[in-house]
């Protein structure tokens, strides 16, 4: 039994309701496909159980949807809260593209009125720093190093935040930041596929196949943390329809030119790389990158490599150990040496 999320490696909770599948506070589940997954309250990532005990937790699940008393149902979907906090999304017969907007745009719904929430915090926090500084009489000469000092902490803070922790083909494990999200890119390859250009601090490697799918679908979470509307998250349903499936549709990803470097006044300010890492796709495609590679993983667990999901499920909790005994080093470092830049004296 795995108690922690393939994506974001936090802990997925637990619940008393079903004794055979007691892990997660939200299940997921299609009876007449035998799929049941463990939805993440943290990231909204759909794990896919590879246990076998899903099918008499199934059972469990469909009774309970049936007896629950809050339930919300259309002819495909449904959710009920239970009275213990377990909440039940039961899956009918949706087709493709309805199910895949309906899940997604709870997904990315939910991330956009968190990043929503935050940033009118945030707004608020500088608002006040402002307020005080007018009061103090010093943002006449200083209100500009301060507003300027802000926004770069806050880019040091995108910069060096983790995405990610990525085991390549050889067994190493790497830290995949925000500013190696810049440069990842999803290239072309010789067989009509695509490849995954991971970037990470002191290097880079070429990942293919399941290790590209994996990397991919553990940065994509974190780089589409903004969420987005039901409309854009439609859209993107609509970009891997008109491709035929989650697969071409990367692979037509890995041929869109890269977007040469835009030249800058200051060399300092200088970029050296070209535009074109996931984190600098339209919002549209990197929402249907993230769900394109979830779909291909869940796709071949279920064609029998549920052994594959399932040591994917152990290699997440070894890696949340992991992160947890990972500091933030340097963005603290960076944040010290902003501070000094900003007063020099």
């Amino acid at each position: 039994m795995y108690a922690t999320c393939l994506y974001c490696n936090n802990a997925l909770g637990s619940n008393e309701v079903v004794e055979t599948f007691p892990v997660g506070r939200r299940l997921a589940f299609d009876q007449s496909k035998g799929r049941l997954w463990v939805v993440c309250r943290k990231c909204e990532k759909w794990n896919l159980s590879p246990l076998e005990e899903r099918w008499e937790a199934i059972e469990t699940c469909e009774r309970l949807f049936h007896d629950a008393r809050k339930r919300v149902s259309t002819d495909n979907i449904g959710l009920a809260k239970l009275s213990e906090g377990l909440e039940l999304v039961r899956i009918g017969e949706p087709q493709r593209p309805e199910f895949a907007a309906w899940r997604y745009g709870d997904q990315f719904g939910r991330r956009r009125t968190r990043a929503i929430l935050m940033g009118v915090g945030a707004a608020a926090a500088g608002g006040a720093i402002i307020i005080a500084g007018a009061s103090a009489g010093i943002l006449s000469g200083g209100g500009w190093g301060i507003y300027q000092g802000v926004n770069g902490l806050i880019e040091v803070a995108r910069k060096k935040r983790r995405l990610a922790i990525v085991t390549t083909p050889n067994g190493d494990r790497v830290t995949v930041r925000g500013e190696d999200a810049d440069k990842t890119r999803i290239i072309p390859v010789t067989n009509a596929g695509w490849s995954l250009d991971l970037h990470y601090k002191g290097g880079h490697t070429l990942l293919e196949g399941d290790h590209a799918r994996r990397a991919t679908a553990l940065i994509m979470p974190k780089v589409n943390v903004g969420g987005a509307s039901r409309e854009k998250v439609r859209t993107a349903v609509d970009r891997i329809e008109s491709s035929g499936d989650a697969e071409k549709f990367l692979t037509a990803v890995a041929r869109i030119p890269v977007r040469p470097a835009e030249p800058r006044k200051w060399k300092r300010y200088a970029r050296t790389q070209p535009v074109g890492g996931i984190s600098k796709l339209p919002l549209e495609t990197r929402l249907a990158v993230e769900m394109a590679v979830n779909e291909e993983n869940e796709r071949r667990a279920l064609e029998g490599e549920l052994v594959l999901l399932e040591l994917e499920w152990k290699e997440a909790e070894e890696i949340a150990g992991i992160a947890d005994r990972l500091g933030n080093e340097s963005v603290d470092e960076e944040f010290e040496a902003l501070k000094r830049r900003m007063n020099p004296g």
